[in-house]
């Protein structure tokens, strides 16, 4: 069965950073593509980043760009999402996806429960 888990979140001064995780099981990380979405209230859904083993491409929204790492440790089957310089705006509910694609998709059916980053002084 396929499962997300993500975990790492927490509350966080501004400029400061976090590591969020997001352990697979189901699906070997390696082989198929994985999605960090967040979505604050009032906002819709926006995908922070995606990585892709398989064609090597990585994507960054422009605001993440510069400040966000994605990463993937094949070994523990897990995902990685280092944010540094965090600003209050990254606060959000953040989710790891996949649809089960080599490359990054335009769908993703399967998602994690979420975790909470709040930045905030």
């Amino acid at each position: 069965q396929v499962q997300l888990v993500e975990s790492g979140g927490g509350l966080v001064q501004p400029g400061g950073s976090l590591r969020l995780s997001c352990a697979a099981s189901g699906f070997p990380v390696d082989s198929y593509a994985i999605g960090w979405f967040r979505q604050a209230p009032g906002k819709e859904r926006e995908r922070v980043s995606c990585i892709s083993r398989r064609d090597g491409t990585i994507y960054y929204a422009d605001s993440a760009k510069g400040r966000f790492t994605i990463s993937r440790d094949n070994a523990k089957n897990t995902v990685y999402l280092q944010m540094n310089s965090l600003k209050p705006e990254d606060t959000a509910v953040y989710y790891c996806a996949t649809g089960l694609s080599s490359i990054c998709p335009l769908q993703y059916d399967y998602w994690g429960q979420g975790t909470q980053v709040t930045v905030s002084s």
